[in-house]
C-alpha cells in the first residue's frame, strides 16, 4: 500500500494562476521553419508503422544534445519524454523545485541556444554546395506537409528555428500518462498517415442538412443507411444520480445496440456519459461520426484511440468552425448547437 502510495504522489502538480517558476510539468514542442524535415528521416521498415522509427542527422542529434544540457544549467529540471520528429521535437519537463526563472525564460534560453545551432548548419550549408554536403547532414526531404517549402536538398529556411518553443503546462493527472503516450507514438502515428493519407487529409466544404463541415476520416460513413444521434440528457443523468438509473442505463444501452444494428452514431460526445458510449464504440470497432468544437490545423493528428479507428476507415471527424491555436474550452453555446447539429444530420443527411 505505502508503495502505491508513494508511487501516485510522486508528481507535483501546477497551481491554477502560478507565475511558472514552481513545480510543474510542461510539455514543449519546438518546430523547425516551414516544417522542413530537417531533424531526421522517417523510417518504415515493411510498411510496418509499429516498427517505425526516425534516423536523426547530425542537426537533429545535436538539437538533442541541447536539450538534455538544459540539465546542467538547471539541476531542478528533469526531462520524463522526448521524441524527435523530422521536422519538430517534443519533450516533457518535470520542475522538481522552484526556480529561479520562470519556464519561459527556460524555453526562450533553450531557443537562442537551438538558434545558434541552426546558423551554424546554415552557414555549413552556404559554403559547401548540396552534391558534396554531408547526407547525415541534409536529410530527405520526405515529410509529406512542405506546404510550399522548398525541397531543394541544399535550402535551409533563415531563421532555421522562427518561433519560441510552444509550452502546454500540465494540470491534471491524467494529463501526463496521456501526453506521454502521444510523444511516444509520433512515429508511428507519422507513418500511419503517410500509409494512410486519405483518411487524414482535412476535406474542405462538406455540405450536410444546411451545414458546411470540414473533416478529417472516412466520408464514405456519409453513404450509410442509417444514423442515429448521441445526447444523453441532463435530466437522464439527474434521475440516475437520485436512484433512478433505469433511463439513463436503457438508453445508453440503446444507443450501442443501434449501432450494433448497423445504424452510424452522430454526436459531439461531450459529456462523460457520452464519451462513454463513444469509448464501448471504439472498444467494439462500430463506425461513427463525431462533431468536434475547434476546426483542423494544417498537421493536425486525431488523439490516442481516435487516431487508430480514424486509420481504419471507422470514424469520421466533422467541425462546422475555423481551428483556433488558443481555443482549450467549449462554451455551452457551442455544445447546444453541436447537440443540434447532429440532430440535423441524422435528420436530414
Amino acid at each position: 500500500m505505502e508503495e502505491k502510495k508513494e508511487k501516485k504522489e510522486q508528481w507535483h502538480w501546477q497551481e491554477a494562476g502560478t507565475a511558472w517558476k514552481g513545480i510543474g510539468i510542461y510539455h514543449l514542442t519546438l518546430t523547425v521553419t516551414s516544417r522542413q524535415p530537417l531533424l531526421g528521416t522517417l523510417v518504415i521498415p515493411d510498411n510496418d508503422p509499429t516498427q517505425t522509427r526516425v534516423e536523426r542527422t547530425e542537426l537533429g542529434n545535436a538539437i538533442v544534445e541541447e536539450m538534455n544540457g538544459l540539465k546542467r544549467y538547471f539541476p531542478e529540471i528533469k526531462i520524463i519524454q522526448h521524441c524527435l520528429m523530422p521536422d519538430h521535437l517534443h519533450f516533457i519537463l518535470y520542475v522538481t523545485k522552484p526556480m529561479a526563472k520562470s519556464i519561459r525564460e527556460v524555453a526562450r534560453g533553450f531557443w537562442q541556444g537551438v538558434k545558434k545551432i541552426g546558423r551554424a548548419y546554415s552557414a555549413t550549408q552556404q559554403s559547401q554546395s548540396p552534391t558534396t554536403l554531408s547526407p547525415s547532414i541534409i536529410p530527405e526531404l520526405n515529410s509529406g506537409a512542405m506546404n510550399g517549402a522548398a525541397t531543394n536538398r541544399g535550402s535551409f529556411p533563415d531563421p532555421l528555428f522562427h518561433e519560441m518553443p510552444f509550452i502546454r503546462p500540465m494540470s491534471r493527472r491524467g494529463q501526463l500518462k496521456t501526453m506521454i503516450r502521444y510523444v511516444q507514438m509520433n512515429p508511428q502515428r507519422l507513418a500511419t498517415k503517410r500509409l494512410h493519407p486519405g483518411f487524414f487529409r482535412v476535406q474542405q466544404g462538406i455540405e450536410l442538412a444546411g451545414h458546411t463541415f470540414a473533416g478529417v476520416g472516412n466520408a464514405a460513413l456519409l453513404l450509410s443507411e442509417r444514423f442515429a444521434p448521441v445526447h444523453v440528457r441532463r435530466t437522464m443523468v439527474e434521475a440516475a444520480e437520485h436512484g433512478d438509473t433505469e433511463p439513463l442505463r436503457n438508453y445508453m444501452n440503446g444507443c450501442v445496440i443501434q449501432a450494433r444494428q448497423g445504424t452510424v452514431m452522430v454526436s459531439p460526445f461531450i459529456s462523460p456519459k457520452e464519451k462513454e458510449i463513444m469509448m464501448v464504440l471504439l472498444r467494439e470497432q462500430k463506425p461513427f461520426i463525431l462533431l468536434a468544437d475547434n476546426g483542423f490545423s494544417d498537421y493536425y493528428k486525431p488523439f490516442d484511440v481516435l487516431f487508430d479507428a480514424v486509420a481504419k476507415g471507422r470514424v469520421l471527424i466533422l467541425s462546422p468552425w475555423l481551428h483556433d491555436d488558443g481555443k482549450h474550452h467549449i462554451s455551452r453555446q457551442e455544445c447546444v448547437a453541436l447537440n443540434h447539429m447532429a440532430e440535423d444530420i441524422c435528420n436530414g443527411i
